[in-house]
């Protein structure tokens, strides 16, 4: 015997979006896609590929970097020491502006970002390896920020 189905339950209050309009946006944590969602939701469901991606909870300060393995856009909680690419499983050093330093590289001058701390670097687009660390070139500049 077929069993009846019930009708939707209607909303008792309909959805309004605030009336400041506020949108915050994150990335799908399925395609890499950038997502807009309301202020106040905790999980956005991706029109593309169907994936829930949990939002972070209010307040909470986002940072990003370019992964090291495929270039793939990544957005991080600030303070998080790796990420990992949901794209080629790569697992990324996340460094926080006072850890990183930046040298000319000694063949291009192309300017370099580095680990602070390393001895040397080497340029992605001569190849070249750079001298860094205990004995500080005058090209060195640690950042600041």
């Amino acid at each position: 015997m077929p069993v009846p189905l019930a009708p939707y339950p209607t909303p008792t209050v309909p959805f309004t979006p605030p009336a400041n309009g506020g949108q915050n946006q994150l990335v799908c944590s399925g395609c890499r896609n950038l997502l807009l969602y309301p202020v106040g939701a905790t999980t956005v469901c991706c029109a593309v590929c169907n994936a829930v991606t949990a939002v972070p909870p209010p307040g909470t300060e986002m940072a990003q970097l370019v992964c090291g393995g495929c270039h793939t856009l990544l957005m991080y909680i600030r303070g998080a020491t790796s990420v990992q690419c949901s794209c080629c499983h790569t697992i990324n050093l996340a460094l926080e502006a006072n850890q990183v330093a930046h040298v000319n590289c000694g063949n291009c001058q192309m300017l370099l970002m580095y680990q602070y701390g390393a001895r040397s670097v080497k340029c992605a687009v001569c190849n070249f390896v750079t001298s860094v660390g205990a004995s500080t070139s005058s090209t060195e500049q640690k950042s600041s920020s």
